[in-house]
């Protein structure tokens, strides 16, 4: 690799999980304080940090075919573009990315990204580098402050999964679970508000399973930390994903009615609706100990909206296996839901198991399951017509004139009004869809 100038505009592009897109904003944030500008909309970067995701399918050769993208549209502007190589995908394959991607610099883990700035200084010198070392909590002492952010913001306060669910490469690629400082992420959430965030959306592997001392030194769970939080005068919304089951506390789920800016949704994952499959899946608990939870969460927030996710075609997943995890999904009701073929990733478990499901097999049963989705879903937004609520205006929608925002269920909602990113209007919701809703503007509640 041969010296070059130091790069004066950049692209993040974030693959994946809520969490990836955190890190790329604090990655952005890294290149902003170097004095890097993001490149305008439709322009080529200099730097292009690709941010990657090991949950999607292939996701180890889309990363060298957008490498291959890159390179090719360099050449044709007579450019050759520095590229980073981050995420998940960089921390399982980041020697073998060095070896077959010469066009790439830097290979840097999700725990090691704060140095993204110093792999930037060796590699305009001409120098490649990996660094996917695994250091404890260090990285968020190195991040600059948060800049000005959209109305809605994300707040990663858990890394990594102790849970070693037998298809999953995040123990792997994303380490032991570990809980930010209480304290630090009051402060962040602190300066998240004052920069303009009105919701904030707490993040992690397996946020439910967060715990530290707050500033007296008694032990919290994430309620704690929410009802904390709650006490910041302009922050109006607070939500949290990704959880598990087994961390559901009777103090979280007591927080779901007792704290107002905590918002009426829960993403709950279950992935099956059978006991075998969750078994080899090793998820820990069952199917019927999976919806006493919902209940105890329905009793303490009955209009609260529910989401998941499945897996179909897990190795030796039956036809019979298959119809209990329907079954799951019409007792349950989901207001949304991820779906997914089940796919090898390797190093796990389940890709050496036994009764590797065919492809076809597989596809046919996603389309069977996501009719139940679609179905419930829909049901869930025609439900909604007639209700009134505030609504949480993010950005324009595709048409001329058109504000989309979210209901505090998290439904896109649109509007033909005038409005403004940030403001929280009143609305009546008129008229449903599959994926959105219609609302009728009654008054602004803020700006």
């Amino acid at each position: 690799m041969k010296p070059s100038d130091t790069p004066k505009t950049y692209r993040v592009k974030s693959f994946g999980c809520q969490m990836n897109v955190y890190d790329g904003e604090r990655m952005a944030e890294l290149l902003d304080a170097k004095g890097i500008k993001p490149a305008a909309e439709g322009e080529d970067a200099d730097l292009v940090v690709l941010n990657t995701c090991h949950i999607r399918e292939k996701a180890t050769e889309k990363v060298y075919s957008d490498i291959g993208r890159i390179e090719k549209a360099g050449r044709a502007a007579g450019k050759k573009p520095m590229i980073a190589v981050a995420g998940c995908v960089a921390q399982a394959e980041g020697e073998e990315i060095m070896a077959r991607a010469p066009a790439v610099g830097m290979v840097v883990g999700p725990q090691a990204y704060h140095r993204l700035g110093d792999m930037l200084d060796r590699a305009v010198k001409g120098e490649r580098s990996t660094d996917t070392d695994m250091p404890e909590d260090a990285k968020f002492a190195a991040l600059p402050q948060r800049r000005k952010v959209s109305p809605t913001a994300f707040l990663t306060v858990q890394e990594g999964c102790d849970k070693f669910c037998t298809y999953c490469v995040v123990p792997y690629t994303r380490g032991a679970e570990i809980s930010r400082p209480f304290s630090d992420l009051v402060d962040e959430a602190a300066k998240l508000v004052d920069a303009g965030a009105r919701e904030i959306t707490l993040l992690g592997q397996n946020v439910n399973a967060w715990s530290g001392e707050d500033d007296k030194g008694r032990m919290q769970g994430l309620d704690g930390l929410i009802r904390e939080l709650a006490k910041l005068p302009d922050l109006k919304r607070i939500r949290y994903t990704t959880s598990h089951p087994n961390d559901m506390t009777e103090g979280l789920i007591a927080a779901h009615g007792e704290v107002d800016k905590l918002m009426p949704y829960l993403h709950l994952p279950v992935q099956s609706g059978s006991d075998r499959v969750l078994k080899a899946m090793n998820r820990s608990h069952t199917a019927e100990s999976y919806l006493k939870v919902l209940d105890r969460v329905r009793a303490a927030r009955p209009d609260i909206a529910l989401s998941g996710d499945f897996i179909v075609g897990f190795p030796g997943e039956t036809e019979a296996e298959f119809e209990e995890t329907l079954s799951l999904i019409d007792a349950v009701g989901y207001a949304a839901a991820f779906s997914f073929k089940y796919s090898p990733r390797p190093g796990t478990p389940a890709a050496s198991m036994d009764g590797q499901i065919a492809p076809e097999v597989m596809d046919e049963r996603l389309q069977r399951l996501q009719a139940h989705l679609g179905r419930d879903q829909l049901a869930f937004n025609e439900a909604s017509v007639g209700k009134t609520c505030d609504v949480l205006i993010e950005r324009k929608g595709r048409k001329p004139g058109q504000w989309l925002g979210k209901s505090p269920w998290l439904q896109s909602v649109f509007f033909d009004s005038e409005l403004a990113i940030g403001d929280v209007v009143r609305a009546e919701l008129v008229h449903a869809g599959p994926s959105s809703l219609q609302g009728r503007l009654l008054e602004r509640v803020s700006a």
